[in-house]
């Protein structure tokens, strides 16, 4: 059986697809170096998110580790040459949170346009000035995107869809 050592807090939706491809899914969170050097011995697979360094001495502990994986994005946390070095496939999943990101950043935009952080203050404490919170429209308005990656180019598709102008360098 494939044993898959998970080292942060993942969905459960991704741990059952494991479980139902026959893996033997062991969940070993918050864990320094030193725990993690003793479980990583006996297993194939390893999953990290973005608190979990995998380094060249765990990855040296692992002699049965076939692969890594990220979930999420980058790849920054797990020493890739050391992993390549020992034959093991470092993959991550690059379109994790892409459509989080942007809808995050598309509601921080209406939330500042639109005054919603002061407004949903002042219902708090029972004060309502409706002209102060009015905010301005997104219509007709430019905006800058840094950076046309994945996530950037979602943001300003969405900026499009509400009829802005955009402006973008990458």
């Amino acid at each position: 059986m494939f044993r898959v050592l998970v080292c942060d807090p993942v969905a459960e939706e991704g741990l059952n697809i494991l479980r139902q491809a026959g893996c033997d899914v062991l969940i070993k969170t918050n864990q320094n170096p030193d725990q993690l050097l003793g479980l990583v011995k006996d297993v194939d697979a390893i999953v990290v998110r973005s608190e979990t360094r995998m380094t060249s001495a765990l990855i040296a502990a692992a002699p049965k580790l076939r692969i890594i994986g990220r979930a999420g994005v980058g790849v920054d946390n797990i020493d890739v040459p050391a992993a390549t070095s020992a034959g093991v496939v470092v993959v991550n999943s690059p379109e994790g949170n892409t459509v989080a990101a942007a809808e995050h950043t598309f509601a921080m935009l209406l939330s500042l346009a639109r005054h919603i952080p002061q407004a949903n203050q002042a219902l708090r404490e029972k004060r309502w000035d409706r002209k102060k919170y009015i905010g301005i429209q997104l219509y007709q308005k430019t905006l800058g995107v840094v950076g046309l990656g994945k996530i950037g180019r979602r943001v300003a598709g969405y900026a499009r869809h509400f009829g802005m102008r955009v402006l973008a360098y990458d």
